[in-house]
């Protein structure tokens, strides 16, 4: 099939951004302009001849808007066959003339549905209904008409345009059309999630997910793997994917994983806070009265392991913390923080060792918002959906089973160690004192395995820690191994058959022993 002349082209965009432009080149080739509402009136105020929709159709626009395309001589025009004889025909009794060309780019709903103060009517007025149906009229009929669904796409059109005297190839059409059935997909789906969210179905019959290309990865977790990075439309809340990135080379597709992970675990915490993520896992965190104090203590928990890490912070990193960052022999990856002060951004894309390899990345304010309520994990030929492991409340029903009571220091350690523990890779087992992190076994197939990869990593520091577990013990040789090593104070959820065993050890060996009844498994 040929390449198609446009003739006559159909605009009606919510995004005006180059949509003058574009309609320039149009009007270069003779192409007639058909326009309504405010794509009208930004194309008549540059000075384009343009046609007013109700010319077309005999009817004015209605109900505040609503009705306007939604007309067989706007759908007859996209629809009819040009090598159909019978729709020839039909056309041209009804005095319906052919539309080669719409450009669409729908309300911004999700946009509308994700600005933070929108009410609901708002957000149910920015569901175009006459936008989708030119768009899928279009699309279905892509072998005559073109549909145009994005900015993004009007430099190359011009230029096809250009070299081809006015007409689209028939390839061309056929991507646009592809694209066009992309986007109405992801419009109606963002618009059920919507819905679906208001209505607190947290697990609907059909759930339907979209996500747009933010960027293009050099590879996957290996180089031989293919990758890109996709977002969700409407986030509201502080993310990796909402992040800005400031400086520093291009993302991988493993900094983003640990990145995801140093942003989740840093905002458990309401004091000054900093962690160090390595491969999904944290090998450093504390709090401390300054963020620089934060920092220095998180590192410390396993300088060796940090070489090459990602770094999480819950306050804006100051000129104080910069400069620990950037201390000889560190090599850090990534930094991701609500923002960064001007002399510590000065420091860290500055420093020669740092400016053209470390990548910042600024989340803004770390709020809260149900959307993050959803966790999701592929398998092969599904997805598994579960609510997300929310931010830890447990201690409200937590009890003191063992004889020795925890000391208020003791409390204070468990409890950071025990937010921790959610965040490592089962089986989980951390090491705390004094507000950070002394050790850490993490992903080990058996739980005396992690205890034991804990206490190697703490060292002489395990001396008067506490330990926090994912997970109950199934036998008490935790326990003993945790005893023999210097543990004084130990939490964990419980619910073994074989508890009172770890709690008659705690109390041989003097440990303070908390049960919290809920389990934080991370697999």
């Amino acid at each position: 099939m040929p390449a198609r002349t446009i003739r006559r082209a159909l605009l009606s965009v919510s995004d005006k951004t180059g949509l003058v432009e574009f309609a320039k080149t149009l009007v270069g080739f003779n192409v007639e302009l058909v326009s309504t509402g405010g794509t009208r009136k930004a194309l008549a105020d540059a000075g384009l001849t343009v046609r007013d929709i109700a010319e077309l159709t005999g009817f004015p626009e209605m109900l505040d808007g609503r009705v306007k395309t939604l007309h067989p001589r706007v759908h007859g025009g996209i629809l009819h066959i040009r090598d159909n004889a019978e729709h020839e025909a039909t056309i041209k009794e009804h005095g319906i003339v052919p539309i080669d060309m719409v450009v669409c780019n729908l309300y911004p709903f999700e946009t509308t549905a994700a600005k933070a103060g929108s009410t609901h009517e708002e957000i149910i007025e920015n569901i175009d209904i006459g936008g989708p149906s030119m768009v899928r009229s279009a699309s279905k009929n892509y072998r005559d008409v073109a549909i145009v669904t994005d900015p993004s796409q009007y430099a190359a059109l011009a230029e096809e345009l250009r070299v081809n005297g006015g007409a689209l190839a028939l390839a061309t059409r056929e991507r646009l059309a592809g694209a066009a059935f992309a986007r109405t997909a992801a419009y109606d789906a963002a618009i059920a999630g919507y819905f679906a969210g208001k209505l607190g179905e947290a697990s609907p019959d059909r759930l339907t997910m979209t996500f747009q290309k933010k960027q293009k990865l050099r590879y996957g977790e290996n180089p031989h793997q293919a990758a890109a990075f996709y977002t969700e439309a409407m986030v509201k809340h502080a993310c990796v994917a909402s992040a800005e990135v400031l400086h520093g080379k291009e993302l991988s597709y493993n900094n983003i994983l640990d990145l995801d992970s140093a942003l989740n675990l840093v905002r458990e915490f309401a004091d000054p806070a900093a962690v160090v993520v390595k491969h999904n896992n944290p090998c450093g965190a504390a709090t401390g009265a300054t963020l620089v104090d934060a920092f220095a203590r998180a590192y410390e928990g396993d300088p060796v392991s940090a070489f090459g890490g990602i770094l999480g912070f819950n306050r804006e990193v100051d000129e104080a913390t910069a400069m620990q960052i950037t201390e000889p022999n560190r090599f850090i990856e990534c930094v991701i923080a609500p923002s960064y002060s001007k002399a510590a951004f000065e420091i860290l894309t500055t420093r020669p060792k740092w400016k053209g390899s470390v990548r910042l990345l600024k989340t803004g304010p770390l709020t809260s918002d149900a959307s993050r309520n959803r966790d999701f994990r592929r398998v092969d030929g599904g997805l598994l959906v579960q609510a997300r492991d929310g931010e830890a409340n447990d201690f409200a029903n937590a009890k003191i089973v063992s004889k020795r009571l925890p000391t208020d220091a003791e409390l204070a350690d468990l409890k950071f160690a025990w937010l921790v523990a959610k965040h490592v890779k089962s089986n989980a087992i951390v090491l705390a004192k004094q507000g950070m992190i002394v050790g850490v076994g993490a992903g080990q197939m058996s739980r005396i395995d992690s205890t034991h990869i804990a206490a190697r990593k703490a060292g002489d520091r395990v001396k008067g820690s506490v330990l926090a577990s994912d997970a109950f013990f199934p036998f008490r040789d935790n326990v003993d191994m945790a005893a023999a090593v210097g543990v004084t104070a130990i939490i964990q959820p419980g619910g073994s058959v074989k508890d009172q065993d770890s709690i008659d050890a705690c109390d041989e060996h003097g440990i303070a022993l908390i049960v919290t009844g809920v389990r934080h498994f991370r697999h």
